[in-house]
C-alpha cells in the first residue's frame, strides 16, 4: 500500500512526527463507524468514504490521516482523531 521509502519521508503536518501504518483492526473498526455513519473528521465533517489504510503519528498516537487509493491525505482537518475510536 505505502511503500517503506515513502514512509521515511512523509510526517505529521502538525506535529511533524513520523508517521507508521495502521493496524488493520483499527482500519476494519473505523470503516465500520463511517458505514453506520458514526464518524466525523477533525474539521467535523461526517466522513462518507471508506479508508484502505491509514497513517498515525508514531509518537502521541492521537490523529490517523486515512489513505484512499494508495494517497495519503495529509491534511490537518481530514485527519481521524482516534480519541473517538473505542
Amino acid at each position: 500500500m505505502i511503500s517503506e521509502d515513502l514512509l521515511k519521508i512523509v510526517a505529521c503536518p502538525e506535529t511533524k512526527q513520523d508517521l507508521v501504518m495502521a493496524e488493520s483492526d483499527l482500519v476494519d473498526k473505523i470503516n465500520s463507524l463511517i458505514e453506520n455513519g458514526d464518524l466525523a473528521s477533525r474539521s467535523g465533517q461526517k466522513i462518507e468514504v471508506k479508508i484502505d489504510g491509514g497513517l498515525i503519528q508514531k509518537d502521541d498516537r492521537n490523529y490517523l490521516y486515512p489513505v484512499r487509493d494508495g494517497i495519503p491525505i495529509l491534511l490537518i482537518d481530514e485527519s481521524i482523531s482516534l480519541d473517538s475510536i473505542a
